[in-house]
């Protein structure tokens, strides 16, 4: 897994940003460069950008383009951006992974095709094997994206190993958002295949695993705690990293049961003074001012 890992991110934690909206609901370049940066100056190794935090689906494939060169522009290093391009059509999911190829992204985190559901494993299979075979870059890096919750569609350990066997130098990782531990370990079993969870909660046993750290939600908002487990665990192993994860962990079951993005924005709005923040694209509602208040008293009492 060495090599692998090392031509993808360092480990550590993965932020799936939040993508800002103006009042009017178009992206707000502005306060998406800022949170992208701020993100990584608190010490997270890399950007997952239009996932589901993202709102990706809510968000239009030339909005997604000219967000992410506007990131790319606006000084983010492209070999931290880890890029959703999964739509349920193979052909645009061509498309926006070609557009992050190109602008030097270090992986696209593609969703299976996820508007007919039950597919069969050969046929997830002949989508993902589509699509490398006709993007055809041998910069791109797949890291297959599992959330079946959200999607109605998974990705089966067989097939996400048959992936790997038949394109290695491709099909990288893997982010597990099932929230199911025994789901997680057979993803970690496939030799080579890079495995992050989709939250803190499990990142000790994850990280005995070989796992380089996680993708979490909670990052856009508190990614201190997180980033330090992985720092200690690096250093001292679990024990010296237990603190630090009851920390991560506390915080994490405070935000659970609330409706995430929306909850995130109004945390980021009173954070920022800045009302706008909060602004989320329908189906979502924004989360009242004076809920998120008591919410913040809360979260900084942990």
């Amino acid at each position: 897994m060495g090599d692998t890992r090392e031509a993808l991110l360092p480990d550590g934690v993965v932020a799936p940003i939040l993508t800002p909206f103006d009042a009017d609901l178009s992206v707000s370049h502005r306060r998406m460069l800022a949170h992208a940066q701020s993100t990584l100056d608190a010490g997270c190794v890399g950007l997952a950008v239009f996932g589901t935090t993202g709102e990706a689906l809510s968000v239009a494939t030339r909005e997604r383009e000219a967000a992410l060169e506007m990131l790319v522009d606006g000084g983010i290093d492209p070999g931290v951006l880890v890029v959703g391009t999964g739509l349920p059509d193979l052909p645009g999911t061509i498309h926006l992974t070609r557009h992050a190829v190109d602008l030097g992204c270090r992986a696209c985190m593609v969703l299976p095709p996820f508007y007919f559901k039950d597919p069969s494993d050969e046929g997830l299979y002949r989508h993902f094997a589509g699509l490398i075979e006709r993007v055809d870059d041998h910069r791109l890096r797949v890291v297959l994206y599992h959330i079946p919750q959200v999607a109605g569609v998974g990705i089966p350990a067989a097939v996400a190993a048959r992936l790997r066997t038949e394109f290695p130098e491709q099909v990288v990782g893997l982010k597990d958002s099932s929230g199911d531990w025994a789901t997680t370990e057979a993803f970690l079993d496939i030799d080579g295949l890079i495995v992050w969870p989709g939250a803190e909660l499990p990142l000790l046993d994850a990280l005995d695993r070989g796992s380089p750290g996680c993708i979490t939600a909670t990052a856009n908002v508190n990614p201190g705690p997180v980033v330090e487990v992985v720092r200690r665990y690096g250093a001292g192993g679990r024990k010296a990293a237990a603190d630090a994860m009851e920390r991560a962990r506390a915080y994490r079951l405070a935000l659970q049961g609330q409706p995430a993005i929306p909850t995130m924005k109004r945390l980021l709005a009173l954070a920022h003074d800045d009302p706008t923040w909060a602004t989320v694209r329908p189906p979502f509602v924004e989360m009242d001012e004076a809920e998120g208040r008591i919410l913040m008293d809360r979260l900084a009492a942990i």
